[in-house]
């Protein structure tokens, strides 16, 4: 506009001054009289508002006749209310409760072992035997005194019952046969701990003491028992989390060293804060169904931390900022049949990310035409042509 504005003053001036000589400006500047000049410039202002005013007119109508404008191009998306699941990342560990390093109950040389290495067993199966150190032997003499005891006190009672005899002696063959058979029950007890059983039912991970070893109670290390069938994983989750993490919320189970993913849930979240590093516990399912985890496998963990219903989406890569901090995207408005419209400057509140989209809070509604492609280049209030438009804002 600027050029054409320029070239049609000269052209108009240089024909004035042809028209008229003696008025040329080459003249007039010649002549050093200020009041011959002003004169001049009076005449040249009033000429180039007559041009000026010419063309304004020449462009409106050319408006009205030219379809095709020189304005950007540009893509936009519709901004759609959908459902919106925020999650954050931690780290945790496979583990199960049925895993127990078993150790001996009493003092002694290992003299049996009864399983190996990956032998399934069943809760109360015997897996080893502890030399008793004789006591087999006295059980078998207490129990024979024991016997005696109670055919002496079944005789006395017998008489007992028939008023014959002392009371003291009745009482004194009740007693002496009750204190045998707690004898021989505490003996008993004794024995049982020489025998290693298992607690639950599960598979011989390892065994870790040979046959013959020397065994230390509550020390030495005889078996690992491990039990795959109630696995879970165990993670610290920051306190910041207490109330959006709860049980039963999604989860996205990523095991590196596997390769595999596989989607479960919160199945308890505890309501204890640890002081040391303020966070709480939480156990994670994992199905009966994967076969190949085993505990202390490392897992990466996606909790479902927030949740919305009907979320506006959109990318990340359209918001830009202003000075005042303030995010703002451009919408199109008032698009004609041409696919031209008017781009609009929208400040918008925002908030949870995932991923390259985040959630808009306010700003826009829903099926507002957002510009995507040339976003960067447009300015509040100018004319944008549509040159591709995507119902998915995503």
């Amino acid at each position: 506009m600027k050029n054409i504005l320029s070239i049609a003053l000269a052209t108009f001036i240089l024909t004035s001054c042809g028209g008229d000589k003696k008025n040329s400006l080459e003249n007039v500047l010649s002549s050093n009289n200020l009041e011959l000049m002003r004169q001049k410039r009076a005449e040249i202002v009033e000429q180039q508002q007559t041009i000026t005013d010419q063309l304004a007119t020449l462009d409106d109508a050319i408006s009205k006749i030219d379809t095709i404008k020189k304005v950007p191009l540009i893509t936009t998306i519709k901004a759609q209310k959908e459902s919106f699941n925020h999650y954050f990342e931690i780290q945790g560990n496979v583990t199960t409760k049925n895993l127990l390093v078993i150790t001996p109950e009493y003092n002694g040389i290992l003299t049996n072992v009864y399983v190996t290495e990956g032998q399934s067993v069943r809760k109360g199966q015997t897996l080893a035997k502890i030399d008793d150190g004789g006591m087999g032997q006295q059980l078998a003499q207490l129990e024979i005194q024991t016997e005696l005891a109670k055919t002496t006190f079944e005789r006395q009672k017998r008489l007992w019952d028939q008023n014959i005899g002392s009371e003291i002696q009745y009482l004194q063959a009740k007693s002496n046969y009750e204190a045998q058979e707690k004898a021989v029950n505490q003996l008993k007890q004794q024995i049982a701990k020489t025998v290693v059983k298992a607690p639950f039912s599960g598979t011989i991970d390892d065994v870790i003491t040979e046959q013959g070893s020397v065994v230390a109670a509550g020390q030495s290390q005889l078996f690992r028992l491990v039990n795959l069938d109630n696995m879970y994983i165990e993670t610290d989750v920051p306190e910041r989390y207490i109330e959006d993490v709860t049980k039963g919320k999604h989860v996205v189970v990523e095991f590196p060293v596997l390769g595999k993913t596989v989607e479960t849930q919160v199945r308890q979240a505890g309501d204890f804060i640890n002081p040391s590093n303020r966070t709480f516990k939480v156990e994670v399912d994992i199905p009966k169904s994967e076969k190949n985890i085993k505990p202390n496998l490392t897992a990466r963990l996606k909790i479902n931390d927030y949740t919305n219903k009907e979320a506006i989406l959109i990318p990340q890569s359209v918001i830009s900022e202003n000075a005042e901090g303030e995010q703002y995207i451009y919408t199109v408005s008032d698009k004609n049949g041409n696919n031209i419209g008017i781009a609009q400057k929208t400040i918008i509140t925002t908030g949870k990310t995932q991923g390259d989209v985040i959630e808009v809070l306010s700003g826009i509604e829903d099926n507002a035409e957002i510009i995507k492609e040339g976003a960067r280049s447009v300015k509040d209030g100018q004319s944008v042509e549509v040159i591709d438009y995507n119902e998915n804002a995503q």
